[in-house]
C-alpha cells in the first residue's frame, strides 16, 4: 500500500511538468503557424498590390528583357484618340510616335532609349511592355523570333478638354488641370512651356544645357509651386467658419480700401472701397482688408493644424503622378505682417494647381476628396480588358455643411463678383479668382481661377487655372476656365 501511494505521488508530480511542456510546445507551434500565415498573406499582398510597382521600377533590369520581346503598346485617351504608339520602319527600327506633338507632352510624357521615360510612359512602363495577347499567338511569335504586341493603356484624359485647355492657355506659360470630383479622374492636364516628345532625344542636350529651358520638363500642373493669391481665401474663410460656427454669419467689416496695423499697410486691389461687407461678400468681392482682418482674429495653431488636414506640407494622395508639396508656414510666432499677407494668399504660402483643383473638387463633392488618377484601364491590343483602375476615396476634407457654405460663397463669386464672365451659361459655375503677386516688381502677378461647374445631366468638373504673369484672374484665368466648361457642356 505504501509503495502504491509513493508511485501515485511521483505520478502527480510528473503531470504538471508534462502540462507545462505541452503548453510551451503549443505556443511555439502557434507562433510558427502565425509567422507562416503572415508570410503567405504578405506574399499574396505583394502579388496583388506591389509586384507591378516593383517590376515597373526604373532600376529593374527585367524591363529591358521585356523590351526585347514586346512591341511597346499604345496610350489612348478616354475618348479613343491614340496619344502614343510605336511604329517599325522597313529596317526594323522602332520609333515612338506622339500624334499630338506638344499637347500631351507632360502628362503622357516621353519614352526614349537614352533618357528613359516620363509621365504615363514611365508610370505604365510595365503595362506597355507586357503582352496579354492569346498565348498561342505569343508562342508563334516566339517561334518566328518576332515581338508580340504589348498591352494598351487607356487613360482618363479627355482629348477635347485637353485640346481646348491647351488652346485657351495660348502663348502664356502656366497650367490647367481638370478633375471629375465624384471619381478623381484627371480629364485634362496642360503645362506650358512644353516640348515635342517626338524630338526629345535630338533636343535633349539643348534643353538641359540652358537653365531656363530646363523648366520645360517640369509639369507645372502637378509640380509647379505658386503663391495662391485670393484663391487662398477659400482656406481663410473655411477656418473662420470653423472657429466661429455659431457667429460667422454675423461677421461685419467696413472696407475703406486700405488698412494699417502698427507699421503694416495693406490695400484692396487697385484701392477699391467695398464698404460694409459680411463674410460672404468679403469673399465674392475678394476684399483684401476684410480677409486680413479675419486672419488677425484666428487661432493660428488651429489654422495650421486644419491646413495640414487640407493637404498642406505633405505629399498629395495621388496615384503615380510626380507632385510637389504645397507649403503653409504660418504659426503662433508669425508677425502681424505675415498673418495679414498669408490670409489673402500672399506671404510664404505656395500651392500646386493640382492641390487647388483637388480642393475645388472636394467642395463640389460635398466635402469628400476622391484621389486623382489618370489610368483608367489596360487592355490587350485587341481590346480585351486586362486590368481596371477604380476610384478611391481619400476621405472627408470638410463636413457636408462646410462644403455647402463654400459652394454658396463660390457661386456668389460668379453671380455678383469677380467671376461674372461665367454667369448665365447652360451650366452653373462656382469658383474663386486670384491675382497672385510675385517677384520684386510691383504689379507683377499670376492670374488664377479655381472652381467647378455643375449641370444635372452630366458629372461635375473641377478646374484650376494659372496663367503666369498675366495679371488679373478675372481677365485671364476665368476665360480659360470658361472655354473648358463650354466644351464640356456643349451638348
Amino acid at each position: 500500500m505504501k509503495k502504491e501511494k509513493q508511485e501515485r505521488e511521483q505520478e502527480s508530480l510528473k503531470k504538471p511538468e508534462i502540462s507545462v511542456r505541452n503548453r510551451e510546445f503549443a505556443v511555439i507551434t502557434y507562433c510558427f503557424i502565425g509567422l507562416f500565415l503572415c508570410l503567405m498573406g504578405y506574399f499574396v499582398y505583394f502579388q496583388v498590390k506591389k509586384s507591378e510597382d516593383f517590376i515597373n521600377n526604373s532600376y529593374n533590369s527585367r524591363q529591358e528583357t521585356f523590351a526585347e520581346n514586346i512591341l511597346r503598346g499604345e496610350i489612348h485617351s478616354a475618348d479613343g484618340e491614340i496619344l502614343a504608339k510605336t511604329e517599325t520602319d522597313e529596317n526594323g527600327n522602332e520609333n515612338r510616335i506622339y500624334p499630338y506633338d506638344n499637347m500631351f507632352s507632360h502628362i503622357v510624357g516621353y519614352s526614349t532609349t537614352k533618357y528613359g521615360q516620363s509621365g504615363i510612359e514611365s508610370w505604365a512602363n510595365f503595362n506597355l511592355l507586357r503582352s496579354n495577347a492569346f498565348f498561342l499567338e505569343k508562342t508563334v511569335d516566339e517561334m518566328k523570333d518576332q515581338k508580340s504586341i504589348g498591352d494598351n493603356v487607356v487613360t482618363t484624359l479627355n482629348y477635347s478638354l485637353q485640346s481646348i485647355a491647351y488652346q485657351a492657355l495660348g502663348e502664356y506659360d502656366g497650367a490647367v488641370i481638370v478633375l471629375e470630383p465624384s471619381t478623381g479622374k484627371i480629364l485634362a492636364a496642360v503645362s506650358k512651356p512644353d516640348f515635342d516628345p517626338n524630338t526629345i532625344e535630338e533636343n535633349w542636350e539643348n534643353i538641359i544645357a540652358d537653365e531656363e529651358d530646363e523648366s520645360v520638363l517640369v509639369n507645372r500642373a502637378t509640380q509647379g509651386l505658386y503663391p495662391p493669391g485670393s484663391t487662398f481665401k477659400i482656406f481663410t474663410a473655411l477656418e473662420y467658419i470653423r472657429q466661429n460656427p455659431n457667429t460667422y454669419t454675423d461677421y461685419s467689416y467696413t472696407c475703406t480700401g486700405n488698412m494699417q496695423k502698427e507699421d503694416n499697410k495693406l490695400s484692396c486691389f487697385s484701392g477699391e472701397v467695398h464698404g460694409n461687407v459680411d463674410l460672404e461678400h468679403s469673399f465674392s468681392e475678394s476684399c483684401n482688408t476684410s480677409f486680413a482682418n479675419i486672419g488677425l482674429s484666428l487661432d493660428l495653431y488651429k489654422f495650421q493644424k486644419n491646413n495640414q488636414k487640407l493637404l498642406f506640407n505633405q505629399s498629395l494622395p495621388v496615384s503615380k503622378l510626380e507632385t510637389s508639396k504645397s507649403s503653409f508656414v504660418l504659426n503662433e510666432d508669425s508677425s502681424i505682417s505675415e498673418i495679414m499677407e498669408t490670409a489673402i494668399g500672399q506671404g510664404k504660402t505656395l500651392v500646386t494647381p493640382l492641390h487647388m483643383a483637388m480642393i475645388a473638387g472636394a467642395i463640389a463633392n460635398d466635402g469628400i476628396l476622391m484621389e486623382p488618377y489618370v489610368i483608367d484601364h489596360t487592355e490587350n491590343y485587341e481590346g480585351a480588358i486586362v486590368k481596371t483602375y477604380t476610384p478611391v476615396s481619400y476621405g472627408e476634407l470638410m463636413t457636408t455643411e462646410e462644403a455647402g457654405i463654400l459652394q454658396e460663397y463660390m457661386k456668389q463669386v460668379v453671380e455678383e463678383g469677380t467671376g461674372s464672365k461665367l454667369k448665365g451659361m447652360s451650366y452653373e459655375a462656382a469658383g474663386k479668382t486670384g491675382s497672385a503677386e510675385y517677384g520684386n516688381n510691383k504689379g507683377d502677378s499670376h492670374a488664377w481661377f479655381v472652381g467647378y461647374a455643375h449641370r444635372e445631366d452630366k458629372e461635375d468638373i473641377a478646374i484650376a487655372v494659372i496663367v503666369e504673369g498675366a495679371g488679373i484672374g478675372s481677365a485671364y484665368a476665368v476665360p480659360v476656365a470658361k472655354s473648358v466648361f463650354d466644351m464640356y457642356y456643349r451638348y
